[in-house]
């Protein structure tokens, strides 16, 4: 069996799939717009976590953190804000993922060079 690089890669995968299928367990599927931007965010994410867990790569990372932060900042932008269950559940999720995916980008060496500025 492969050792896990990461082990903030496979929380991803299962935050991924919280994501999809969180809209029937918290009760806002009747929400399409938070409902279908949660499943595919989750389906996103979930596929990326598990490549950054099989085959590692910090754009893979980099991907996770962008979705959560999209995920985070999605409530407001695409509108359901008022849906308190999807809003919540949304910024708390976004925040996780994006805080493991930077996690791992500030602690792996391998992925450290994109901070070092250039010698002049």
């Amino acid at each position: 069996m492969k050792h896990v690089k990461h082990w903030q890669d496979p929380a991803n995968v299962l935050l991924g799939i919280w994501l999809v299928v969180s809209p029937w367990v918290l009760g806002f599927q009747g929400e399409t717009v938070a409902m279908v931007n949660t499943v595919v965010v989750g389906l996103v994410l979930g596929a990326v976590a598990l490549g950054a867990t099989l085959v590692p790569q910090a754009w893979e990372e980099w991907s996770e953190a962008a979705l959560g932060v999209w995920l985070a900042a999605s409530a407001w932008i695409l509108g359901f804000a008022m849906v308190e269950a999807a809003m919540v559940n949304a910024v708390l999720s976004g925040i996780v993922i994006a805080v493991l995916s930077m996690w791992v980008l500030m602690t792996d060496k391998d992925y450290l060079g994109w901070m070092e500025t250039p010698a002049h």
